[in-house]
């Protein structure tokens, strides 16, 4: 695997620029559930709320994002086929988004948007500019061109564009930077980074990924490269009708575009599958997968969400859900199944590198509790269902009762993470 062989170790990305990154994302998990708990009844209302907002970017900066450039520091290596560009660059990238997250939350939390959402926004952008400075160091000296390290550059470009927009967005609530108040871009916002960071990234990763943990035969780059186009096309146009053409029913053209991508995407995972040499298929895996299914929810519940829009009908229960599945459903399940896909060879590496050859070995699947994993998969379905039907409904304590459960989860996240990094070793 692409952490434990000796060939590998020359481009393998020391698991102390990793680790950080996936710790971090962890606190982040469990903290956001517990502002979902307390904040329960601010989801009977309308999405743009100040805990809302908070709880949003909880999960879409210190959960999600954390965690895919600490992945991407160790992955990019390998498909390059070269060291990481710059280890100063990725501790500094991690320092600076760390201190910036927990000042823009508060911001948000509070709805303060004075000097903590400002300089957390603006750590967050040097964050994201140094990450993107190090991916595109470490692409040039490429030994080999995929489609992974584009889907990883692009989708790099669209987090930056988002963050500056984000951080623009904020000061415009004090200073005019733009014709319109902050709420009428929000929309733009999150969809770039929305498709353009997550979904590309998820998609580039992905597809390198999943067939590798499968030990799939399978391989279509020719239908990778029409997902990227699909969606790069697609966002396009969505940004091109939001700025000069803002036609409800126009929308429905990009969204058929990123649909289509996802759809293909699932086929690719599916033909994946289907001629896999390995024929069972562990538990992080299986959540991995259908992750890849729930993807069609959230694109589903949008096409809802437009029709609606096209009868001037807008439905707010609906769009909240729409963010709820994205976050808390499919971007949180691949991350469940990745960590622990990946996390534990990271371990394994760093743990058992020099003791490689010398006695039998744990492998990296027995690092972690895969029963605490399963406890973990089951209580966050169950509760990601009760919060939904509490959106849906307005009621609280259905509300109440599926945060209770997603906190849970986190806890259990948490308690198998510690296990695995606080692993010592073992040989016989």
């Amino acid at each position: 695997m692409f952490v434990t062989t000796n060939n590998d170790a020359v481009k393998n990305t020391s698991y102390k620029v990793v680790i950080p990154f996936y710790s971090y994302a962890a606190l982040a998990l469990l903290t956001a559930n517990l502002l979902l708990f307390f904040s329960a009844e601010s989801f009977t209302g309308h999405y743009f709320h100040p805990h809302i907002l908070a709880i949003t970017h909880a999960m879409a900066l210190g959960w999600g994002t954390m965690i895919i450039l600490g992945a991407s520091h160790q992955l990019l290596p390998v498909l390059t086929e070269s060291r990481l560009y710059s280890v100063a660059l990725a501790h500094l990238s991690f320092v600076s988004a760390a201190a910036g997250i927990p000042l823009l939350l508060y911001g948000f939390y509070v709805f303060n948007m004075g000097w903590p959402a400002r300089w957390g926004g603006v750590l967050i952008l040097f964050s994201i500019l140094c990450y993107l400075i190090n991916i595109a160091g470490t692409i040039s000296k490429s030994k080999t061109e995929n489609a992974h390290t584009v889907f990883f550059f692009t989708a790099a470009l669209w987090l930056l564009l988002t963050a500056s927009l984000g951080v623009a967005l904020v000061y415009n609530f004090a200073y005019p930077v733009f014709s319109k108040d902050s709420l009428a871009y929000l929309p733009l916002h999150a969809h770039m980074g929305i498709i353009g960071w997550f979904l590309l990234m998820v998609i580039g990763v992905g597809s390198r990924l999943i067939p590798m943990f499968l030990i799939s035969k399978y391989s279509n780059p020719r239908l990778l490269w029409l997902i990227y186009i699909l969606i790069n096309s697609g966002l396009l146009i969505f940004l091109l009708l939001f700025l000069y053409y803002p036609t409800a029913s126009f929308y429905l053209v990009p969204v058929v575009a990123v649909f289509a991508a996802v759809a293909l995407f699932g086929y690719y995972c599916f033909k994946c599958y289907r001629q896999r040499i390995r024929k069972q298929v562990d538990e992080p895996m299986k959540t991995s997968l259908l992750a890849v299914a729930i993807m069609l929810l959230p694109m589903l519940l949008l096409f809802i969400i437009i029709g609606l829009l096209i009868l001037n009908n807008m439905n707010t229960r609906l769009v909240l859900v729409y963010g709820f599945i994205i976050f808390f459903g499919w971007i949180t399940a691949i991350i469940f199944g990745m960590t622990f896909k990946t996390l534990p060879f990271i371990v394994w590496n760093k743990v058992y590198h020099q003791k490689a050859g010398l006695g039998k070995t744990p492998n990296p699947k027995d690092l972690f509790s895969s029963i605490l994993f399963k406890a973990m998969a089951i209580t966050y379905g169950t509760g990601f269902v009760f919060f939904i039907a509490g959106v849906l409904t307005v009621n609280i304590f259905l509300l109440q009762t599926g945060a209770v459960f997603l906190v849970t989860a986190a806890v259990l996240f948490n308690w198998n993470m510690i296990k695995l990094l606080l692993h010592k070793p073992v040989t016989t």
